[in-house]
């Protein structure tokens, strides 16, 4: 005979001890509705009426059956009842901001990388605009006034001091109409006189073999004339050639050149090509210098100082 209590006591523990269906016959019954979802056409023919409903669990049975599963009513109805109610299936929230915002942080791994690259190239560009332009700009002032100041230092001449006065007004009023490309001229030119004010050199003139060391020229204005020249060249202290600036005569334009021709009198000229005829040697070739603190040279031999680059 029965006990009615253990029978209530099985009951309870089949069901779970809150009263919800076992995990087992959860699990029965969502695989129930996957068998379903695969057998769909059987699905919509059989479920038209509840008289169809029987069969279909009939033929589930079955199915289980043959995979040696034994399948209760209970679990059958649950799974039919789930498919009804689309249980056991995902669906997507709804579109919201949240949902976007959702996506985009779970996508990160494909577009932050972009990003990140993005963000690399423009701080790199802020950075290169700093360092290249407006530091630059914001220090011309500065450097305007203390390459003025060295220049003065250096120079022993007042044709010096009174260049180097111009081109500093010349960018304090390009600063002023906010034109820093002119005041950035106007410092170039201001080294470049420093440089030419602080060089010491001799001018010597050009005594090798094979090559010419004077030339003479027919002016355009008087075809009866001659403009004769001697070739020269700057050596430094320790008997380099230097490059200096020399503003050609015939074009008004300022090259730097290691190699120029100074303008002199025919009878200069004459006597430098009687001393190199002797024996192929300038003896007297020390045309003058350029001392340091000096824009123009001390020159030794008759000369205008007019100068052409090219012949």
């Amino acid at each position: 005979m029965s006990n009615p209590g253990s029978s209530a006591a099985a009951d309870t523990v089949a069901a779970g001890a809150d009263g919800k269906p076992p995990l087992d016959d959860v699990m029965l019954a969502m695989d129930v509705v996957d068998t379903l979802r695969r057998k769909e056409r059987l699905v919509q023919r059989e479920l038209d009426s509840g008289a169809r409903e029987q069969a279909l669990k009939a033929r589930l049975r079955k199915i289980y059956a043959a995979q040696g599963i034994d399948v209760s009513d209970g679990v059958l109805d649950e799974g039919v009842r789930a498919l009804e109610q689309d249980r056991f299936v995902y669906k997507p929230p709804p579109k919201s901001l949240g949902t976007a915002l959702a996506r985009v942080y779970v996508s990160r791994g494909t577009w932050g990388k972009w990003m990140l690259g993005g963000i690399a190239v423009v701080a790199a560009a802020l950075v290169a605009w700093q360092l290249l332009v407006v530091a630059p700009h914001a220090a011309l002032p500065e450097r305007l006034e203390a390459m003025h100041a060295e220049v003065t230092e250096l120079a022993e001449e007042p044709a010096a001091d009174q260049r180097a006065d111009r081109l500093l007004a010349a960018g304090e009023q390009a600063l002023r109409d906010g034109d820093s490309a002119a005041a950035a001229a106007a410092l170039d030119e201001l080294e470049a006189l420093r440089a030419q004010v602080e060089a010491d050199y001799s001018i010597r003139i050009v005594s090798r073999p094979g090559e010419r060391s004077g030339i003479w020229r027919v002016p355009d204005a008087n075809p009866n004339a001659r403009n004769y020249y001697l070739i020269v060249e700057a050596i430094g202290p320790r008997g380099e050639v230097l490059q200096v600036p020399i503003t050609n005569e015939e074009t008004g334009e300022t090259e730097m050149v290691d190699i120029w021709a100074l303008r002199v009198d025919k009878a200069t000229f004459d006597a430098v090509a009687a001393d190199k005829r002797d024996d192929g040697i300038i003896q007297t070739d020390l045309m003058g210098r350029k001392p340091a603190g000096r824009l123009t040279p001390e020159y030794r031999l008759s000369t205008t100082g007019a100068a052409i680059t090219h012949w």
